[in-house]
């Protein structure tokens, strides 16, 4: 009687992993789903895109250190 219990309850813990594990795969894929059609990387819609940086024409060493610096210390 105890081994059947114990076989029982085996069986129902087996059954809820493997329910949670289904579970956990198929939100995985829906999750995927959703996100494959996005596409961050595409071209701006609206021709007044902006360019947000500039170049420097004399950058020396002192002044790229300097940035580099910055960087570390403020991470941006």
């Amino acid at each position: 009687m105890r081994a059947i219990k114990f076989t029982f309850d085996v069986v129902k813990v087996f059954l809820l992993f493997t329910g949670c594990t289904v579970l956990f795969y198929f939100a995985i894929l829906w999750i995927n789903e959703e996100y494959q059609n996005y596409h961050r990387y595409d071209a701006p819609k609206q021709d007044s895109a902006v360019k947000v940086t500039t170049e420097e024409q004399g950058m020396t060493v002192d002044n790229w250190m300097q940035r580099m610096i910055f960087f570390y210390e403020n991470g941006e």
